[in-house]
Parts: C-alpha cells; sequence; structure tokens
C-alpha cells in the first residue's frame, strides 16, 4: 500500500511552475530516490511534500489523509520528517540538545530511540556535549538524521545527505540510511550522487524541469543508457 501519494501538483515561484502535473507513489517500507540535475525540482518536491511549500493544483496524501493543506509542523505530529540540504543543526547548541528538539512532539524522548541513534552514530555519544556548529560536515549530517529519527519518522525525507561529504563519510552515511530502512522507515531520498543513491532505492524518478520523465527500479535505472549518460558520467556508444 502507498504511503505517500503525490497526485497531478503544481507548484510554482511567482509565474514560473517549478512542478509541472508531478505524479509519483512511496509505499511503505520503500527507499525511493528522486534524481535530476540541479533545477529539476527536486528540492521543491521534497519541501512541498513536508508542508514547507503548498501546491496550487493536485494533492497529497499520507496513509491515505489528504495532506497538503497542512503545515509543516502538523506533518511532523504525522511523522514525516525532513532532512534539509545543507544540514541545518542548531550550531549554538550542544549535541544532545539538537536531539532533545527532535524530539520536540513528545513530552520528552524516548530513551530507546536515542539508544538507537547512538548506536547508529557513535559518533554524536562521543560528542554528546560538543556545541554542532563545532561539529566537522560528516558529523553534522549525522546529527541532522539523528535529530530527524528523534521524531520516531514514519516517513524519512533525505536531501542531498552526501553533499559535501568525503567519499568514504558519504558510503558510511547510505550504509546508515540502509539501517534505518530496515528498521522499518520508509525514505524518499534527493541525491545528485545517483551510482549510490539507485544502488540503495528499490525504486527512483528521474526529474527534468519539474517532471518525471523516467521512473523504474533502483536496478533497472542503474541499468539505463540516459541515466548512465546524465548522472554517471559515462559515454554509451550508439
Amino acid at each position: 500500500m502507498s504511503l505517500l501519494e503525490v497526485d497531478d501538483i503544481e507548484v510554482r515561484y511567482g509565474a514560473i511552475r517549478a512542478l509541472k502535473g508531478m505524479s509519483f507513489h512511496v509505499d511503505e517500507g520503500e527507499v525511493v530516490a528522486l534524481l535530476g540535475a540541479n533545477g529539476a525540482g527536486k528540492t521543491t518536491t521534497q519541501k512541498t511534500v513536508s508542508g514547507m511549500m503548498k501546491p496550487s493544483l493536485g494533492e497529497i496524501r499520507f496513509d491515505g489523509m489528504r495532506i497538503d493543506g497542512l503545515a509543516a509542523h502538523e506533518l511532523i505530529h504525522l511523522g514525516i520528517c525532513h532532512v534539509p540540504e545543507g544540514r541545518r543543526v542548531f550550531p549554538r547548541m550542544s549535541v544532545a540538545e539538537n536531539l532533545e528538539m527532535g524530539a520536540f512532539r513528545f513530552k520528552k524522548a524516548d530513551q530507546a530511540v536515542l539508544d538507537r541513534v547512538f548506536e547508529l552514530f557513535p559518533r554524536l555519544n562521543e560528542r554528546i556535549n560538543q556545541m554542532a556548529g563545532t561539529l566537522s560536515g560528516g558529523e553534522q549530517q549525522m546529527l541532522a538524521i539523528g535529530r530527524a529519527l528523534m521524531g520516531k519518522p514514519r516517513l524519512l525525507l533525505l536531501d542531498e545527505p552526501s553533499m559535501g561529504l568525503a567519499p568514504l563519510i558519504v558510503a558510511q552515511i547510505f550504509e546508515i540510511v540502509k539501517e534505518i530502512n530496515a528498521d522499518g522507515v520508509t525514505v524518499l531520498i534527493v541525491e545528485q550522487n545517483a551510482a549510490q543513491a539507485l544502488a540503495l532505492a528499490d525504486r527512483g524518478y528521474v526529474l527534468e524541469t519539474g517532471e518525471i520523465v523516467l521512473e523504474g527500479t533502483g536496478q533497472d535505472l542503474l541499468d539505463d543508457d540516459r541515466v548512465r549518460a546524465a548522472y554517471l558520467g559515462e559515454e554509451i556508444s550508439a
């Protein structure tokens, strides 16, 4: 069953149509990747799903309930958590305080969830009292994901989790996303690193100028000549 259904949405920035009648779905338990060049509409799609932007046309449903009219903080209470591009940790708060902020919809942080976050990201436990602004880029990305997990998401939105990170850290982040999914969290990921994203994803969609132009399983898209030429840097002979 589809946990998330996006039906024919249009999103505008003034007179510019950023998303043009986009439809896709994410089934419960899946990892789904959104791929595309800069300006294709990937981040706009995630912002619209998480309530940060409102579609001018179309509908979004989460677990059968229409949500496109709800505010972002209301969607968090439904279990939709967004890790935006650029990490956006609270730099003058400690690691512990950042994680506590992730659990704000509950009266107190769930110790079992916190223990799981530290199991996934032992570095955060080592840096528990350190100010988030002094962490490395990789550590900040771990904290941003950990903070989202404290909200007990059913759907985790990840926007460019590998951006600006060393290859070793990127591989580690993707391995952890796989573990998060195995814990039962559905994942919608936007990622420029197409090879890593499609290797992880059950299915994927390729966006161009606000429209879906290709869709398929992660493996099918990895094998597609158009994807390999455009996003994996391969030269495909005619």
